[in-house]
């Protein structure tokens, strides 16, 4: 790795997608981090170059992003967070410049020499980022649903998981909210029926739409086969998952009803459950119900913790537990999850 040769500690880091909502949720997560950047090198396409974007108290110009660029650089750590074809075409150049490569897409995800990581969870796993450069970030929904399932698995065994996601239009990226604020614009100058509908496939405002991405031959759609597949490559187990995929009229923040069958013999201790979770890292429970305590987008949105809330046990399966899981799916789910990667990447290589 190349570093400020007056700080080892400072890294080169380029940001593919720094004009997009990820993009632009990493600047902001990095400086809460205080993440050690030496040089900063925001990248977009060539309708974004020469844009100005602040980080730290400094104006950086955008780059177009090209070949080259990570070598001319010296890019040490380089953030993907522009699409899967962007990934496909540009991450080798990047790794073959010198640096580790953080994909934030579903590019890389399931291809097995690529380590697909949620720190909490499988830290061990960011030491095979050698065999290829590039480890992947996952899909946003698993990311959330994972922290919650790994101290559970640890307790006592995950035989199956079915959940339902109720998902932001933010997952949709910029176009996907700007939708969602102009209908409801539109919904109260009595102008919905003349409202443009574009990143979705059906009106969202007032409305749920269970259908995330295509169908796939399974008649399950490719994001609910994504949370199947990137569950059980993290986890390292063959868990059972089942998913519904919906979007919901919310700007920001993910939620999931989830339930976990255990393996046959579990008597599930719902305090044990509840102490498992709140002892895991970046894991908060709010579950007092006479209270109206719970998660909830709007406690969720903008931090960067997992909140697990309405946790019972079944009433007919002594080994099957329910509860409500909600995160800010840009932070958590994308943009916080690549930087905590990058800060246990650094930190296991300053171990070697």
């Amino acid at each position: 790795m190349r570093c400020n040769p007056e700080n080892q500690a400072k890294f080169n880091v380029a940001v593919v997608g720094a004009t997009g909502a990820v993009g632009e949720e990493l600047f902001r997560v990095m400086e809460a981090y205080d993440f050690p950047i030496n040089n900063l090198v925001p990248l977009a396409s060539a309708r974004s170059a020469g844009e100005k974007i602040e980080f730290a108290g400094k104006e950086h110009t955008v780059l177009e992003l090209a070949e080259t660029v990570f070598e001319e650089n010296e890019v040490d750590i380089a953030f993907f967070s522009a699409g899967g074809s962007i990934s496909e075409k540009f991450a080798k150049y990047a790794v073959e410049g010198g640096a580790v490569v953080i994909d934030n897409t579903s590019h890389f995800r399931m291809d097995p020499n690529v380590p697909l990581v949620v720190p909490e969870v499988n830290p061990e796993d960011i030491a095979l980022w050698k065999e290829t450069g590039i480890i992947a970030n996952p899909n946003c929904s698993t990311i959330q649903m994972v922290l919650s399932l790994k101290p559970l698995d640890e307790l006592y065994g995950i035989k199956r998981v079915d959940v339902s996601t109720y998902q932001a239009v933010s997952g949709a990226g910029k176009a996907g909210m700007e939708e969602l604020v102009k209908q409801m614009q539109d919904m109260l100058t009595f102008k919905l029926d003349d409202s443009k509908i574009e990143a979705f496939a059906h009106q969202i405002v007032n409305n749920v739409i269970p259908q995330i991405d295509v169908k796939q031959p399974n008649y399950f759609t490719k994001e609910e086969m994504k949370m199947v597949n990137e569950t059980q490559k993290i986890l390292h187990k063959n868990i059972a998952v089942a998913a519904t995929c919906v979007r919901v009229p919310v700007l920001r923040s993910h939620s999931e009803s989830i339930t976990v069958t255990f393996e046959d013999g579990i008597d599930v201790d719902v305090a044990e459950v509840r102490e498992a979770l709140e002892k895991f890292e970046n894991v908060e429970v709010i579950d007092d119900l006479e209270n109206s305590a719970y998660p909830m987008p709007i406690i969720s949105t903008d931090t960067d913790t997992t909140f697990v809330g309405r946790i019972r046990k079944d009433i007919y399966d002594e080994n099957v537990v329910h509860f409500f899981n909600v995160a800010d799916q840009v932070r958590v789910g994308a943009a916080t999850n690549s930087v905590r990667i990058a800060l246990k990447w650094i930190e296991m290589e300053n171990d070697i």
